[in-house]
């Protein structure tokens, strides 16, 4: 294999950096509809176009019966055949039998039908063990196509023979997957690369399976309607569309370096290098990396790597992709993950990607902490933000019924949530009340649910949720975004009280977080508090600090003045100050700054810096003269009682502020 690689692959090169949409074939037009089809100039659809696809199919019903009947009898056999292992009492005498039966079931109906396997094969809290076993082949271990078919892919679309391209390539595919099988090579510049090749007649199988299974979806929607709590046609079309992105290779290609700019640089994650010179839409050439897979810890652990670390890397990365930057994994089962020698955690297969709107990424950061923190009137109000409440519907029913239902999932603490429990509660809820499942949610659950199926399997006391709330805290006292500064007043103010517990666990929580700047929080913390966005805080906080520090410095005066009695011979046993308890506001801040004091990267000489730029804002001096007043007035208060009134201790003690102008 020393032919040269051919110019017109070279020259391509460029083009196909530039736009993916050079290489995407010719788009026909329906004269009928006037709608794009997107097919290609050989007949098969090439973007995903339900209404397109529809009429195409309405005119071959004996194609679309056939392929149903294919379906619909496989799984008819299979149940009859649970339902007398059932019967005679054989269930786990034939399991494994079973296992294997569905597997290559879900095999022969093809890729569609593979897909859904993979999804049942990370869910170890579902699947019996056997049949978990046998749907983890799903993943990598399919049958291969033959090796002619892929050569002419590769020769079709890269303009030259694999012998004219490769330096090497293996003899037979590594792994066979659901939409397209891989190749070890290496390149002619001596990089060893993985090539992927497209399945044949891919698009033709997924657009019929599509297409039956939305007219079936459309069906139920309309014979269960009022039933239903989400909309299946929409699921489906989401679905729909990211496969046809995922068997678009060009546009896998994108996305993979996409992933890589936004979370590449997060400690021990690694993602491979596309060689786009080699790359088209069935045909994609990336780096090669040896790896293990997640699900098999004791592979993992043999090398000295700890599997259940990694894990924790993929939650951290998973929460920055759905909260953060948006752009997420939608299909991370176990054969995309992958742990490498050096102990990185590998992404593979970038086909199948979603996004997730900003407003929808501060809902779900919402959710997350209204859930935690048992606050169901917030938590009802976010599901309207999040699309899965009308702003017509009342809440007043649905508040409590969260707080039936989630409390029993909820368990004791943070540490006790699953994703798993969470979403089997609220799809019991969900038949009660008027909920709607959006589009988007379907991937982002199936996204989550995944992870936490693989890291269940490595280790089954792990919770996803316990180790995203760290970084949920985190970005709530660092985003500056108007929605989540909303949602941290709301979570720390309540009926006019200032809960210094919810603070303490907030900053409890954010210095777990890996990448949790305190210094940033200090400062934005300062910014904020003495500016004009900060005013309802100072008015609460000048009320919290003249309590605290009137009771402080009355308890010193008092014990000051018994002293010097006690001196000169005039103090009596009655006279004696009886001790107080420390006020609970300087508890609460003395704690608070016990805990600045344990977080990494906490030195006090950063404060430093902070003060003189807070001394010349109007704000704090304002803030230093209504603490000031607030004071002088409880003490002139004070003196006027005892000099001109007879004394009432408790009046003493319970001191009006005068009311205060408001910081302007």
């Amino acid at each position: 294999m020393n032919v040269k690689t051919p110019d017109s692959i070279n020259a391509a090169t460029s083009v196909a950096v530039e736009d993916a949409a050079v290489y995407a074939p010719t788009i026909g037009v329906s004269e009928d509809s006037g709608q794009e089809l997107a097919r290609s100039e050989a007949g098969e659809f090439v973007a995903y176009a339900p209404e397109a696809i529809a009429q195409y199919y309405r005119n071959r019903p004996l194609q679309v019966w056939g392929r149903f009947l294919a379906i619909l009898l496989p799984f008819v056999k299979f149940g009859i055949s649970l339902w007398s292992d059932r019967r005679q009492g054989r269930l786990a005498q034939n399991e494994q039998r079973r296992a294997v039966q569905l597997r290559e079931l879900l095999t022969n109906l093809g890729p569609a039908y593979i897909k859904v396997g993979q999804a049942l094969s990370t869910r170890p809290d579902l699947v019996p063990p056997l049949y978990l076993e046998e749907l983890t082949r799903l993943q990598d271990a399919l049958p291969p196509f033959p090796n002619e078919v892929a050569y002419q892919f590769i020769e079709e679309e890269l303009g030259a023979t694999p012998d004219e391209i490769y330096a090497e390539l293996s003899p037979e595919p590594l792994a066979a997957a659901s939409l397209g099988q891989v190749y070890k090579g290496k390149l002619k510049t001596g990089e060893t690369v993985a090539v992927k090749v497209q399945r044949p007649d891919l698009a033709q199988k997924i657009t019929l399976d599509l297409y039956i299974a939305r007219r079936l979806a459309a069906w139920a929607q309309n014979t269960f309607k009022g039933r239903l709590k989400s909309d299946l046609v929409a699921i489906l079309d989401e679905f729909g569309s990211r496969i046809f992105e995922e068997m678009d290779y060009i546009h896998e290609g994108k996305n993979a370096e996409r992933f890589e700019r936004l979370y590449g640089s997060l400690k021990d994650i690694y993602i491979p290098k596309i060689y786009w010179q080699y790359t088209r839409r069935r045909v994609l050439t990336m780096e090669w990396v040896t790896g293990t897979k997640l699900t098999n810890p004791e592979a993992i652990e043999a090398q000295g790597i700890d599997a259940r670390y990694l894990i924790e890397v993929g939650v951290q990365c998973s929460l920055r992709q759905l909260l953060e930057h948006g752009f997420f994994h939608a299909d991370p089962h176990p054969g995309n993950l992958l742990a490498s020698p050096d102990g990185k955690l590998v992404y593979l297969d970038f086909g199948m990607m979603s996004e997730v709107k900003p407003y929808q990424r501060y809902g779900l950061i919402e959710a997350v902490v209204h859930l935690v923190n048992r606050d169901f009137e917030g938590l009802a109000k976010d599901y309207v933000k999040l699309e899965f409440l009308t702003p017509d519907v009342d809440l007043t029913p649905i508040i409590p019924a969260f707080a039936a239902v989630f409390n029993d999932a909820l368990g004791a603490s943070v540490a006790e949530l699953n994703f798993k429990s969470i979403t089997d509660q609220l799809s019991a809820l969900m038949y009660e009340y008027p909920f709607r499942v959006p589009a988007y949610y379907a991937l982002i659950i199936r996204s989550l649910v995944t992870l936490e199926g693989i890291a269940i399997h490595v280790d089954p006391e792990f919770k996803v949720l316990s180790k995203a709330y760290p970084y949920i805290s985190k970005r709530l006292l660092t985003d500056p975004a108007p929605q989540l500064r909303a949602s941290l007043q709301d979570l720390l103010f309540k009926d006019g009280q200032f809960r210094w517990n919810r603070l303490e666990n907030l900053l409890r929580n954010a210095r777990n977080s890996q990448d949790y700047d305190l210094n940033k929080v200090l400062d934005q913390a300062s910014e904020f508090l003495f500016s004009e966005r900060g005013d309802f805080i100072r008015q609460r906080l000048v009320n919290e600090i003249v309590n605290s520090v009137d009771s402080l410095t009355r308890n010193a005066f008092e014990n000051l003045k018994y002293r010097f009695s006690e001196r000169l011979g005039l103090a009596t046993v009655n006279e004696a100050p009886v001790a107080t308890d420390t006020p609970p506001t300087w508890e609460h801040i003395k704690r608070i700054g016990q805990i600045l004091q344990e977080t990494p990267g906490f030195d006090p000489m950063t404060v430093l810096p902070l003060i003189p730029k807070l001394l010349v804002k109007p704000e704090t001096q304002q803030f230093g003269q209504q603490v000031a007043s607030g004071l002088a007035q409880r003490a002139i208060a004070r003196l006027i009682r005892e000099l001109l009134l007879e004394e009432d201790p408790d009046a003493a003690n319970s001191s009006p502020i005068l009311a205060l102008p408001p910081t302007r």
